[in-house]
């Protein structure tokens, strides 16, 4: 690998992060096209050849007015399965957001198990590799798909985000329920050594029926300390509002989450913007510009687009990504 001459495409949907991906490999976008027609159906198709090319298309498969996550997927799928036709030597799907990758298992009897089933669209067009974002779980994950996977974390940006802010404060780092207590535990380590004194600890119980979310107890001590709270993506954001509260209820002095995925669903933008929160931090894994104040006014982003033009090149190079998840 890495003979081949590096090639990198971005679906329209995700032009902004395609282009500044490209920037930071030092080349521009392959050209495509992509046409709708009057039915509903559409195609793109590469203006230039890919024949022999290692090849690369970016697209994040989250849903926005105006194009759902299904329609970002058979997009992507059919562009991908181009490309094979068109004898490109390998393709690889960058997906910062994964569609599907929440729904892992049967929580109800005849569930579907959607992650497996993106998993399986993927494969059977002759996808070589997928390479994602802080996916919700990783052992899932990397289970479904019988291809490469390849796992990049925003850990280490928020790690140097939040390094400066609390060099000469107490914080805690929380995670928002027992689920993402291991997520939390390794921002929590991370930070710890960038700081150069250990982070506290402390958890949310949370309780789920019926599509209810309830539960306010921590486990922890935030009296007095800068909290930050974890999680993978703010979807409806009642989860965050939800630990923000409970920790500012018992004395939490700043209240500030992180999340990767920026989903803002729903009623989340009022939830959210109503909440005990001081600041959030996202990544651009989901463009995030349309937040109306006073939510959009409290909302930092990162962007992930030198994470991801430095996977791609040592993918490219056959170089390991390990020490790209580094502290």
């Amino acid at each position: 690998m890495g003979r081949e001459e590096l090639c990198l495409f971005s679906l329209n949907a995700s032009r902004g992060l395609g282009e500044r991906i490209a920037a930071r490999l030092g080349q521009p976008l392959a050209e495509h096209e992509e046409r709708e027609f009057e039915d509903g159906e559409h195609k793109a198709r590469p203006l230039e050849s890919v024949r022999g090319r290692d090849v690369y298309v970016v697209q994040s498969l989250h849903g926005e007015p105006g194009s759902s996550a299904n329609d970002k997927l058979i997009r992507l799928l059919f562009f991908i399965a181009t490309l094979k036709d068109a004898s490109a030597a390998r393709v690889t799907a960058v997906v910062p957001y994964l569609a599907y990758a929440r729904k892992d298992r049967r929580s109800k009897p005849r569930d579907p198990v959607g992650s497996r089933y993106v998993a399986q669209l993927f494969e059977s067009l002759g996808t070589d590799r997928i390479v994602s974002l802080d996916v919700h779980n990783l052992a899932a994950y990397q289970n479904a798909f019988r291809i490469p996977v390849e796992h990049l974390e925003a850990r280490p940006l928020f790690v140097a985000h939040f390094a400066p802010a609390f060099a000469n404060d107490d914080v805690v780092v929380v995670s928002p329920d027992v689920g993402g207590a291991k997520r939390a535990e390794a921002l929590r380590a991370s930070l710890s050594r960038r700081i150069g004194r250990p982070a506290g600890m402390a958890f949310i119980e949370k309780y789920r029926s019926g599509g209810i979310v309830s539960g306010e107890a921590v486990v922890g001590d935030v009296d007095g300390k800068h909290v930050l709270i974890v999680d993978d993506l703010v979807s409806s954001g009642t989860t965050l509002a939800r630990a923000a509260a409970a920790c500012r209820s018992r004395g939490a002095t700043r209240v500030l989450a992180v999340a990767t995925h920026g989903v803002f669903g729903g009623d989340a933008v009022r939830t959210l913007g109503d909440s005990a929160l001081d600041a959030l931090v996202v990544t651009d894994s989901i463009p995030t510009s349309h937040l109306p104040p006073p939510l959009g006014e409290r909302v930092e982003i990162l962007d992930i687009a030198p994470l991801f033009a430095e996977a791609i090149r040592r993918l490219h190079e056959a170089r390991s990504l390990g020490d790209l998840l580094g502290d």
